[in-house]
C-alpha cells in the first residue's frame, strides 16, 4: 500500500492535501515542497476558502454552460446524454524547456507518420525491408486500396494529429498513442482558456503564458495551403455527421472560429468530380473538406453503401485532384494501436534521427510469445483493442476482476490481431478539486497535443488538452469515461 504523507503547512483550499509517494506529483516535490513554476498559482490558491473556491468553480460552470461546451456519451446507462465537460480550475504548467521537448518529439513522429503512410500506399519500401511486417498493414481494417498509388497535395496526409502523452515517475514523457484519424478535443482546450480568463484573470497577469488562441486562424492556413489551384479564395468547409454526433460541439466550434460553412452530407454534391455546396445563390465549388466523418462512411459510391452521411462520389472527386479532404482516408492503418510500436523504428528509417520522445513497450497479442506472456500477466497490464478510441475496451489489469480478464482473455483468443497490452505506466498526478470532498487531492492526468502538417507547414498548439481521471486511483482519463480536463500553460521563459 502507498504511504500516503499528509503535509499540515498547506494553507487554504489546500489545507491537508496528501502526497502520494508512489507517483510523480506535477505540483510538488517528494518532499512536500511547491516545484517553482508552480508557486505563483499555488499562491493564490492557498488564498481561498473552501467556500471561496466553490463559487469560482460555479462560475466556471456558468462560462462552460454559456459557451455550450457539452459532449455525448454512449454507452449503455447514458445513451447519448448531453453533458457539461468537467473543468478542474487549477491549471496544469509545462515549462518552456519541457515544452520545447515535447514540441519537436511530436512534429518528427508525425512527420515520420506522414511518411510512412505516403509509403504503404505507394512503394511500400519500408515493408520490403523488412522493417514493419507487411501482414500487420495489410490486415489492418483501416487500411485502404482506394488509396494506393495516389498522392494528395503536398504528400500530406496526416494533416491533423493528436498524440497523447504521459509523464511517467521517471520525469520522462512517454507517447501512449498517436490519432491521426480524427482527433478531437482541441476544442476544449481553447475553452479551458476562456474559462479560466473569466474566472481567474488576476493569474493570467503574473505569468509569460503562450496563446492558445490563434489555433483556428493555424487551421484554417493549413486548409487553404493544401487547396487545389484556384483563381479564387479556396473554399473550405467542416463536414459533420449531424447534431446527435457526440463532438458536434466541437465541429460547431471550428467552423465558426475559422469563419467557414458547417456543412452535413446532404448539403454537398457532386457533378462531374467536382464536389458543390447548395446555397441559396445556387452550388459554390469546395475546394477542402475537413471531414469529421470516419472513412466507411464518407463516400456511399466507395465505401458503406447505407451511410446516409457521406457524400456520393466525393472519393473520385478526391481522387481527380480536385477536392482536398483532412485526414486523408486510409491513414487510420498508421494509428492502429499494434503499429504504434514499430513508430520509433519508423523514425530513424525516414528521417534517419534517434526519436525524441519515448514509447511504452507493447505486446502484441498475435506474436506467440507476446500472447503467452499476456495471458499469464494481464493482472500487470493495460489490454487494449488496436482499433478503438474514448477509451472503449480498454482493461487495466490491476483494477480488472478476475471474471473481467476471463472474459477478455477469451476474446483475446478469438482474434489475436485486435489485441495489444503495455505495463501500467504510472501516470502523474496533478492538483484536482474533488467537489464531493470539497478539496484538493491527487489525480492521474496525461495530455493530448495537436499538430498540424500542412504544404510546407507545421505547427503545434501551444499546451494542448490536459486530461484528468476523476475518480480516485483510476488511469482512464476519457471524458467519455468519466475524466474532466485542466487548462494547459506553456509558459515562455
Amino acid at each position: 500500500m502507498s504511504d500516503v504523507r499528509n503535509y499540515e503547512m498547506y494553507k487554504g483550499v489546500f489545507q491537508g492535501y496528501n502526497l502520494n509517494p508512489a507517483y510523480l506529483d506535477e505540483v510538488f516535490s517528494p518532499a512536500g515542497e511547491v516545484l517553482p513554476h508552480y508557486s505563483l498559482v499555488l499562491d493564490q490558491f492557498q488564498h481561498f476558502t473552501a467556500e471561496d473556491f466553490k463559487e469560482l468553480n460555479e462560475l466556471a460552470k456558468v462560462s462552460f454552460f454559456n459557451q455550450g461546451v457539452t459532449f455525448a456519451v454512449y454507452s449503455d446507462k447514458a445513451r447519448g446524454v448531453e453533458r457539461i465537460f468537467p473543468f478542474d480550475l487549477f491549471p496544469r504548467i509545462i515549462s518552456a524547456q519541457d515544452w520545447n521537448h515535447l514540441e519537436r518529439g511530436v512534429i518528427q513522429r508525425n512527420m515520420a507518420i506522414n511518411l510512412f503512410i505516403q509509403d504503404i500506399y505507394h512503394k511500400k519500401q519500408i515493408l520490403r525491408d523488412g522493417i514493419v511486417p507487411p501482414e500487420l498493414i495489410f490486415s489492418s481494417s483501416h487500411y485502404t486500396k482506394a488509396m494506393l498509388g495516389f498522392s494528395p497535395i503536398g504528400n500530406i496526409y496526416n494533416h491533423i494529429s493528436g498524440t497523447d502523452l504521459i509523464k511517467h515517475s521517471d520525469g520522462e514523457y512517454y507517447v501512449l498513442e498517436d490519432n491521426v484519424r480524427c482527433p478531437s478535443g482541441v476544442s476544449y482546450v481553447l475553452s479551458n482558456r476562456e474559462a479560466m480568463k473569466k474566472t481567474l484573470f488576476n493569474l493570467f497577469r503574473k505569468h509569460n503564458i503562450l496563446s492558445v488562441q490563434d489555433y483556428p486562424q493555424q487551421l484554417l492556413a493549413m486548409m487553404q495551403s493544401v487547396a487545389p489551384e484556384t483563381d479564387n479564395e479556396p473554399t473550405c468547409v467542416v463536414l459533420t455527421p449531424g447534431v446527435y454526433n457526440s463532438a458536434y460541439y466541437e465541429h460547431a466550434f471550428l467552423a465558426l472560429n475559422m469563419g467557414i460553412p458547417l456543412v452535413e452530407g446532404r448539403d454537398l454534391f457532386v457533378d462531374r468530380n467536382y464536389v458543390y455546396m447548395k446555397t441559396i445563390y445556387g452550388p459554390q465549388k469546395v475546394d477542402v473538406i475537413y471531414r469529421r466523418i470516419d472513412d466507411p462512411f464518407i463516400d456511399p459510391l466507395a465505401f458503406n453503401p447505407n451511410s446516409v452521411l457521406g457524400i456520393p462520389g466525393v472519393l473520385g472527386a478526391y481522387r481527380e485532384g480536385n477536392v482536398t479532404l483532412l485526414n486523408a482516408p486510409g491513414t487510420g492503418a498508421a494509428d492502429d494501436k499494434a503499429v504504434y510500436s514499430y513508430v520509433p523504428d519508423i523514425i530513424k528509417y525516414y528521417l534517419a534521427e534517434e526519436p525524441i520522445l519515448n514509447n511504452v513497450h507493447t505486446y502484441r497479442c498475435e506474436l506467440e510469445s507476446d500472447y503467452n506472456y499476456v495471458l499469464e500477466h494481464m493482472e500487470e497490464l493495460v489490454v487494449k483493442p488496436v482499433d478503438e478510441s474514448g477509451g472503449y475496451g480498454i482493461l487495466v489489469g490491476s483494477c480488472s476482476t478476475r471474471e473481467q480478464r476471463e472474459e477478455l482473455k477469451k476474446a483475446i483468443k478469438a482474434n489475436r490481431r485486435k489485441y495489444i497490452a503495455q505495463p501500467i505506466m504510472s501516470l502523474s498526478l496533478h492538483s484536482t478539486f474533488i467537489e464531493d470532498e470539497n478539496k484538493f487531492e491527487g489525480r492521474h492526468i496525461d495530455l493530448r497535443t495537436y499538430t498540424l502538417l500542412g504544404k510546407d507547414k507545421q505547427f503545434v498548439l501551444k499546451g494542448g488538452l490536459s486530461r484528468v481521471a476523476l475518480t480516485k486511483g483510476s488511469l482512464v482519463v476519457n471524458s467519455s469515461q468519466g475524466g474532466g480536463s485542466k487548462d494547459t500553460w506553456v509558459l515562455s521563459k
